[in-house]
């Protein structure tokens, strides 16, 4: 399924910059980032367990906001990107490593 996930963590403190860049690297390791601070994840149902279980650890609920979109297994459908910064489908896309 194909999960939209966007955050704001407060960078005033050296602690939030760690979270901010540790919520960053537990996205990558389940999907690609797509802008700052939103990341496009394709997962299993227990991959989204584990992830999400990663991310609540990782934020603070008094300084920092994360928000889950569920698009499903149909959700790379309902995507629709204009302008720059096109993000490959890992899908669909031929990715040369």
């Amino acid at each position: 399924m194909l999960v939209l996930i966007t955050y704001d963590v407060s960078v005033l403190t050296k602690a939030g910059q760690r979270r901010l860049r540790n919520i960053a690297k537990t996205c990558l390791d389940y999907g690609m980032r797509v802008q700052n601070s939103v990341f496009e994840c394709e997962v299993a149902p227990d991959q989204w367990v584990r992830l999400k279980a990663e991310l609540i650890n990782i934020y603070d609920p008094s300084e920092d906001s994360l928000r889950f979109y569920m698009l499903g297994s149909k959700g790379r459908q309902k995507i629709e990107h204009l302008g720059t910064k096109t993000t490959p489908d890992p899908i669909r896309d031929t990715l040369i490593l």
